[in-house]
């Protein structure tokens, strides 16, 4: 019994024991993790801007605001097509030996979750408006200014982006307004950050308490088509606002817009598909909306007869296979 009464070989041998455990427990387990867990395909390492561009998301202190974590629940499938999975971190690491914060997945969603904004707001323009005042775009956000992301010029450099934001917030800047690096950086990050689809071998995890999908009847009567309030609400309100009156300075209206109620239904579909860049100065460039959410035929039609027949517009509706056509046209 000279064990129990000699301090030395007590506490050595309680010390062995737990760093056996710990060995066992928690370090092999977790390196034999690293081999076998696999990014997905088609996921992608952060590059070294985007990867600047997260240091400054945290320096700023985003994460306070914003998580990147869809839950499986229903009020949660805003934020991305499925629930999160421990997969679509994989490819995470530590800032540094001193600094781990690989994931900010987050634990207040003061701000809306931004695992999928990338896809969801792929607008470059719509990120440096937001950025150096959130109202411009977002008339009831609480998030603060970042204004100090931003240069003020009185003649942009060759290869300077003007960022475009109404004369109501402009008020005592004299010059153009021109992101810095930073500024740059961190929307690099912002839209580095997209929910990939997963493998068919990889079952997805259902949203809990999931509700009955709205449908609306297409202009044949017969053809049922998605609700193009929500896909407008989705992927378009952002910019234009639900109002369809757009951003003045920014973003064009859709209210009596020419293509909108025009003819050229191929321009129409082309705009939303593959982006439109034809207004610039006045305002800024749409991204290819429609690609970047995999819209279907019958998803482009429901959001022209949503845009067509609403805020005292009165165009023609169109059906699934007229725009199916213009797609497979123009792909």
């Amino acid at each position: 019994m000279d064990f129990f009464n000699d301090h030395k070989k007590l506490f050595s041998t309680a010390l062995a024991f737990f760093l056996f455990l710990t060995l066992i427990i928690c370090i092999f387990p977790a390196l034999n993790n690293q081999k076998v867990y696999k990014p997905l395909p088609g996921s992608k390492p952060l590059t070294e801007e985007e990867s600047r561009g997260k240091e400054i998301f945290i320096r700023e202190g985003c994460v306070a605001c914003h998580t990147q974590q869809v839950r499986n629940v229903d009020m949660d499938q805003v934020f991305g097509s499925r629930p999160s999975l421990a997969v679509d971190y994989a490819r995470n690491r530590r800032q540094n030996f001193f600094q781990n914060t690989a994931t900010l997945m987050g634990t207040e969603r003061t701000g809306p979750d931004l695992t999928n904004i990338g896809s969801r707001q792929p607008s470059t323009d719509w990120q440096y408006s937001h950025l150096f005042n959130p109202r411009s775009v977002v008339p009831e956000s609480v998030m603060p200014s970042y204004k100090w992301l931003f240069l003020i010029k009185e003649r942009p450099d060759p290869g300077d982006k003007e960022v475009n934001v109404p004369d109501s917030f402009k008020k005592g800047i004299k010059g153009q307004i021109v992101p810095s690096a930073d500024a740059r950086d961190l929307v690099a990050y912002l839209l580095s950050l997209k929910q990939v689809e997963l493998p068919k071998s990889i079952p997805s995890r259902e949203f809990l308490y999931k509700k009955d999908e709205k449908k609306a009847v297409g202009s044949t009567g017969s053809d049922n088509l998605p609700d193009g309030e929500a896909l407008f609400a989705t992927n378009c309100a952002t910019c234009h606002q639900a109002s369809g009156e757009g951003v003045p300075g920014s973003f064009p209206p859709l209210k009596e817009d020419k293509v909108v109620l025009g003819e050229n239904l191929e321009l129409y579909v082309t705009i939303i598909m593959k982006g439109y860049n034809g207004l610039a100065p006045q305002y800024g460039e749409m991204p290819a909306v429609g690609t970047n959410a995999n819209f279907k035929p019958e998803d482009v039609a429901a959001l022209i007869n949503h845009e067509r027949t609403s805020w005292g517009n009165n165009g023609k509706k169109v059906t699934a296979e007229e725009v199916k056509a213009i797609m497979d046209k123009i792909k």
